[in-house]
């Protein structure tokens, strides 16, 4: 038998929404731990990529993307953010956000370059960034406020700091960045080279009447910053793996030089059918309205649980702590209540390096009704 070379991420095992999905299915539990809608898109949608499939659409995109769908895009962007990107140098289709974020990092973190993240934080990002040979440096945002210190993290700054990753709103939290957190944010870059790898994936479902502030809003950011964004979350299509990364002429050079080695296009028919449905924004400005009945019939069943209900003011995850249920850590909670109350969850612990335990648990409500009932009927019974 060969001897296997050392490991580049050996402390990197199955991510923990793919334990949890498996657990649910293992005890037939109701899954609210992975982040996918359990309903079917618009049909419309899915209309049009039938006709892209049959009308014979089903050879390679150019390596940035179709240019229908980045002029959708861009004119999104323009709409939504007054920002502006020109469609065929800025704006880069991908699959998925999470492949944009790896290829971002790719294009950009080399060894020994440091990179600063938000804990609780999306699980791809401190392995992308040492599989580069980089380092990371955490700020944990904590419970129940998840707020960031900015004092802190300007202490977290040294020569050798290349990028900074951010997730607006933020997986798993729900907490999205006000104006002092983008202006501490300008003052903190201000004469540096930092790059800023913005992860807003879940842009288009901010609550309360809300305002997502994107980083492209900021000229001053704008022109240092990897916007990344998804269709998956916009129009319940995960499985479908398209995203895009917008970004200046300069930095989409660098991302596309190791985009076109990765994956080199997305899927040509959906990209079309994509830039169709796009051409009425209706089919995304009702997300907020959408997902917040589905938070508020979320929360409002909870109300009457010993759960504590933290804040969620964006994303389609509710965070909710078990104190006064359990004195479990909150792998073995999670763990539990889909065993023996079959309801799935995550435990945040998951989401911080050195898996801090707050007693916390997320739980997904990009669920069909009769699903958040149900979920409703097995967590009242704690």
């Amino acid at each position: 038998m060969i001897q296997l070379p050392l490991s580049k991420l050996s402390n990197v095992g199955t991510t923990i929404f793919s334990q949890m999905t498996q657990l649910a299915n293992e005890n037939e539990a109701i899954n609210l731990s992975q982040g996918f809608p359990d309903f079917m898109p618009d049909s419309e949608l899915l209309d049009h990529v039938d006709h892209f499939i049959k009308k014979g659409f089903n050879q390679y995109a150019p390596l940035g993307g179709m240019i229908g769908l980045k002029e959708e895009i861009a004119r999104k962007i323009e709409n939504s953010h007054q920002a502006i990107y020109h469609p065929d140098s800025e704006i880069t289709v991908t699959a998925g956000g999470t492949q944009a974020i790896f290829t971002a990092i790719a294009s950009f973190i080399k060894k020994e370059d440091e990179v600063i993240i938000f804990e609780p934080a999306y699980d791809c990002y401190e392995p992308t960034v040492e599989l580069f040979g980089g380092i990371v440096k955490r700020f944990e945002m904590k419970a129940p406020d998840y707020e960031i210190d900015w004092a802190v993290v300007k202490n977290l700054v040294s020569e050798k700091t290349r990028m900074i990753i951010l997730n607006n709103p933020n997986n798993p939290s729900g907490k999205i960045l006000k104006e002092n957190d983008i202006q501490e944010l300008i003052e903190l870059v201000k004469g540096t080279s930092i790059l800023i790898l913005s992860d807003e994936v879940y842009e288009n479902i901010i609550f309360d009447g809300k305002e997502h502030l994107s980083i492209c809003k900021y000229p001053e950011l704008k022109e240092r910053s990897l916007l990344v964004a998804s269709f998956g979350k916009l129009f319940h299509v995960t499985g479908w793996k398209v995203g895009y990364c917008a970004a200046p002429k300069s930095l989409t050079d660098e991302f596309r030089k190791v985009h076109q080695f990765n994956v080199f296009c997305v899927n040509t028919p959906i990209q079309l059918a994509l830039a169709e449905y796009m051409k009425n924004d209706e089919h995304y400005t009702y997300l907020n309205q959408f997902f917040q009945e589905k938070r508020d019939f979320l929360r409002k069943g909870l109300a009457g649980t010993s759960f504590e209900l933290l804040d969620c003011e964006g994303t389609y995850f509710q965070a909710v702590k078990y104190d006064k249920i359990s004195d479990k850590n909150d792998f073995d909670f999670a763990s539990e209540l889909t065993i023996r109350h079959k309801v799935a969850s995550v435990p945040f612990s998951s989401f911080y390096k050195n898996k801090l335990n707050e007693n916390v648990i997320r739980l997904c409500f990009a669920k069909k009704q009769e699903t958040l009932e149900k979920a409703l009927e097995n967590l009242s019974k704690l």
